[in-house]
């Protein structure tokens, strides 16, 4: 598929004044990674530009607007939702040549990062200055600072330490047109005018571009430790997560796996947990080293009754976080494709809400995985199925459309950390009021009048 039968040759020549040959990509084959991510839908885009400066952001969101043209931005494209997929046509924007660390200011507690910084690459820059970013999403080690931004990420250390927009202090960010817009700074406190900058967290690329994100960091905790316990049915284990609270333990996460989870796990790789284990909770705490060992005690006296209780201090942590990190792999032994869901629910509704999913799962025939991030009710809802069997094809679609109605109806929400993007924005009408999706279409078109910004996206 060729560009031409988009772009004319004057918007080409354009393209080439402002992108030197290596950054305006043009042909199928330079293009084609650029019309897909993590949720495997793909559109092929008319062109690809990677700009190194965010002079070139401006000038090419200029050239943009002033010919109509829908833009795509993305970075690493780890989101599961086709948020970065160029549905309809137009240029691809990746952002990934725009990757310095600008500054590590260990008297602010401040970090300033251009969009394609790899959060990994910037928690171990802080790391070693004794400073610290938590937040973490699943993707950590491949996604970017930009990314997380726009998609608000979270992650398993969300339930201590908040999300994404709990560590941006501000946002220098360029709109349709190239107008620039300098918003919050580098105070930890700020309360002057409208919040900008969180408005512009979470919105998937439908409002401008980043170019420079200014982020809180915190002091490095002084020791970490984790706790794997295993409980004879899901019931013990959930109520744990009760009396963990009750007894005043925050954790710095907490995540549940379930009996099918752990038998995924088990066909792959060695496990610590004896047989009849049908649920188990990964705890993991930080603070200073007193403190954390006394949780710890504590730890083990609420769970008294478990199957199995370990301990992981140092390299025996990763060991433990590792099993929590092979269910993706391991889901794949149930069927060859899956359909990622991130639904959340209050608190009190998680036990009502696993059990009506596996129900959904029985009624079909499917396998449905729910595991995550069970200290702040994030769900991850994995419906597993195979994409050449026509029937399991549509009965998976009908799993998830019951599954959403099922989490609405318990007050929970479509999406917890991964966005709504293409997949589920057909659904955003069920959770959001039409007045509200109204509003925010008008303040869309503030900031992007001629709708060019990842159109079709979110709401």
């Amino acid at each position: 598929m060729s560009c031409k039968q988009f772009l004319k040759r004057t918007q080409i020549k354009n393209l080439k004044s402002i992108f030197p040959p290596e950054d305006l990509l043009l042909t199928p084959e330079q293009k084609l990674i650029f019309g897909t991510d993590s949720s495997r839908m793909l559109d092929m885009p008319w062109a690809v530009v990677r700009p190194k400066s965010p002079e070139q952001v401006r000038d090419f969101l200029y050239f943009a607007q002033k010919e109509r043209i829908p833009v795509f931005p993305r970075a690493r494209a780890t989101n599961m939702v086709g948020a970065c997929v160029p549905r309809g046509g137009g240029i691809v924007l990746s952002l990934l040549k725009l990757n310095r660390i600008l500054d590590l200011d260990e008297q602010d507690f401040v970090a300033v990062v251009e969009p394609g910084v790899i959060t990994y690459e910037l928690q171990k820059a802080l790391a070693a200055k004794g400073l610290f970013y938590p937040p973490d999403p699943a993707s950590v080690r491949i996604s970017t600072i930009g990314g997380n931004v726009s998609t608000n990420a979270g992650g398993m250390r969300a339930l201590k330490y908040g999300v994404t927009r709990d560590y941006v202090l501000g946002l220098e960010v360029v709109l349709p047109g190239g107008k620039l817009l300098n918003l919050g700074s580098r105070c930890h406190k700020n309360v002057v005018g409208l919040d900008l900058t969180r408005l512009f967290i979470g919105s998937e690329g439908t409002l401008g571009v980043f170019t420079r994100i200014y982020l809180k960091v915190l002091p490095k905790p002084p020791f970490t430790a984790s706790f794997l316990v295993g409980f004879s049915d899901l019931d013990q284990a959930l109520d744990t997560v009760q009396q963990i609270f009750q007894a005043g333990i925050l954790p710095t996460a907490l995540e549940i796996m379930p009996d099918l989870v752990l038998k995924c796990i088990e066909d792959i790789a060695p496990v610590p947990w004896p047989k009849g284990t049908n649920a188990v909770l990964l705890i993991k705490l930080d603070g200073h080293e007193q403190g954390v060992k006394q949780n710890l005690v504590e730890l083990e006296k609420i769970c008294a009754q478990a199957s199995v209780r370990l301990k992981g201090l140092g390299k025996e942590e990763e060991e433990l976080w590792e099993l929590r990190r092979l269910i993706n792999p391991a889901s794949f032994k149930l069927r060859p494709t899956k359909m990622s869901e991130d639904i959340t629910v209050p608190r009190g509704k998680i036990k009502e809400a696993m059990e009506r999913i596996k129900q959904v799962g029985q009624k079909y025939g499917l396998p449905i995985l729910t595991f995550g991030h069970i200290g702040d009710g994030n769900i991850h809802t994995n419906i597993m199925y195979d994409v050449g069997d026509d029937q399991e094809a549509a009965n998976a679609q009908k799993a998830k459309k019951e599954i959403l109605r099922i989490v609405l109806g318990l007050g929970g929400t479509l999406s917890g950390e991964h966005g709504i993007g293409l997949t589920k924005a057909p659904f955003i009408s069920w959770q959001v009021e039409p007045e509200v999706l109204m509003a925010m279409r008008q303040i869309k078109k503030v900031f992007d009048p001629y709708n060019i910004m990842n159109p079709g996206k979110g709401y």
